[in-house]
């Protein structure tokens, strides 16, 4: 048998049900991994990230809401954890006693690995008996690491020595620092092959779609973890673009600047961020500054000239038509 069949073959010998109040609801999913729940004393932001040798771990292990908490369930991944370890935070449980009572419940739980972080930030982590070892958790105030399946003991010491390391840190950077040490350190036994990252608020949001304030994944990629991180850059930069967008809107042109050029800074060749700069200055009155910027971009892509031609029609830009003619010819 070749080892490349072998997590299919763990799979079919050890499907358990869910829990044993829900059986046949969920299947049992293979995700050996390492994860991080963590929370942001300063802010009360939560987080969760994960790394496996497995296809878009990001699906299965982490499980998030604004104002709750969050958890991790890994190894032969019981996805019920997630929702209802959610549902016992949000009615008043804390992480210790949400995990404790799905625990008790899981005829599965020595095959399982889960970590619980409340909104206070309490946390509570299980390894069962069963899980392939290199296994382990860490807990303390604020965080937990754990990971099974690792190339050696050293990596689960790391991941903790690596979250109190970086106090300093906005909790997502903090979180793929603790990604990074773990991989470095000897990581999942098998290799590398997806990796995820959430960040929900302190407080509950009033829609679904608000909730989660991070949310990236790295289904399948020779680098994942590194890849992450570059999704994460990208994300904040556009944060900055975001924040720009409501400066014009309020007519904070000066203010809208500052953050668009933030956002150029972190990625100068990226053609979107140059443009609506130049859209900036341009509704500012600022056009001779502006120009250059188009000519640039139209010269990388055609397209960007005709999105202009069709822009003031939509109010997005708010010039003559003798200007607009200057700007596209």
């Amino acid at each position: 048998m070749s080892i490349r069949n072998l997590p299919f073959v763990l799979f079919m010998t050890f499907s358990l049900s869910a829990f044993s109040q829900n059986a046949g609801v969920f299947k049992d999913q293979f995700a050996h991994t390492y994860s991080i729940v963590a929370r942001d004393s300063v802010t009360g932001e939560m987080a969760v990230g994960v790394q496996s040798h497995w296809f878009s771990v990001g699906s299965l292990v982490p499980w998030g809401e604004s104002g709750v908490g969050v958890v991790a369930t890994q190894s032969f991944v019981n996805p019920a954890y997630g929702p209802q370890g959610l549902k016992l935070m949000e009615e008043g449980k804390t992480a210790s006693e949400a995990l404790g009572i799905l625990i008790a419940q899981d005829e599965g739980k020595e095959f399982r690995q889960v970590a619980f972080l409340d909104n206070a930030g309490r946390t509570e982590a299980f390894t069962g008996k069963k899980c392939v070892e290199a296994a382990d958790h860490i807990t303390g105030k604020n965080f937990s690491v754990q990971a099974n399946m690792m190339l050696n003991n050293e990596v689960v010491p790391a991941m903790e020595l690596a979250f109190r390391s970086h106090p300093n840190l906005p909790l997502a950077e903090r979180v793929l620092k603790v990604l990074e040490a773990a991989q470095q350190t000897g990581g999942d036994i098998r290799g590398k092959q997806s990796a995820a990252l959430i960040v929900v608020g302190p407080e509950k949001v009033d829609n679904e779609w608000e909730d989660k304030r991070i949310d990236l994944r790295v289904d399948d990629h020779h680098a994942p973890v590194e890849e992450l991180g570059r999704l994460l850059k990208v994300a904040r930069a556009y944060e900055f673009m975001n924040k720009g967008d409501v400066a014009m809107e309020e007519e904070n042109v000066a203010e809208a600047l500052e953050f668009y050029g933030k956002a150029m800074e972190m990625f100068p060749e990226n053609l979107e961020m140059q443009y609506w700069t130049a859209i900036a200055l341009a509704n500012s009155g600022r056009l001779q500054e502006a120009k250059p910027m188009f000519d640039s971009i139209f010269q990388q892509d055609e397209n960007w000239r005709e999105m202009t031609r069709r822009l003031p029609a939509s109010g997005l830009l708010n010039i003559s038509e003798e200007e607009l003619e200057e700007i596209v010819n």
